[in-house]
């Protein structure tokens, strides 16, 4: 699979923390898991796999910017996704909460 590892792609595992929730790792495909640097590892818990996957700079991720994590990986071996701060959590866009439906009790 090295046709899939260079500056612009490459092929992922993503693990889950089973200690904290919406914690991630991603790490090169080939990589063992036993070459997390083991406070990091202590922080996870046991990395569970969630899936593999082909980074390319302009994937579009849900909490990370692709190429950021493509250069972490290729730095220190890894990219570490931390849970969303509670801050983020509380600011909820009012016009995307679906309104009450109406009735006897609610107006």
């Amino acid at each position: 699979m090295k046709e899939y590892t260079s500056d612009a792609k490459r092929f992922c595992s993503i693990y889950k923390s089973s200690r904290k929730q919406e914690m991630y790792v991603y790490m090169d495909r080939s990589a063992k898991l036993d070459e997390l640097p083991e406070a990091l590892v202590s922080m996870l818990g046991t990395p569970l796999h969630v899936m593999d996957m082909v980074l390319t700079k302009d994937k579009v991720l849900a909490r990370a910017e692709a190429s950021r994590v493509l250069a972490s990986i290729a730095e220190q071996g890894f990219y570490l996704q931390m849970p969303p701060a509670e801050s983020d959590l509380d600011r909820v866009d009012p016009a995307l909460v679906p309104a009450s439906p109406k009735d006897s009790l609610h107006g």
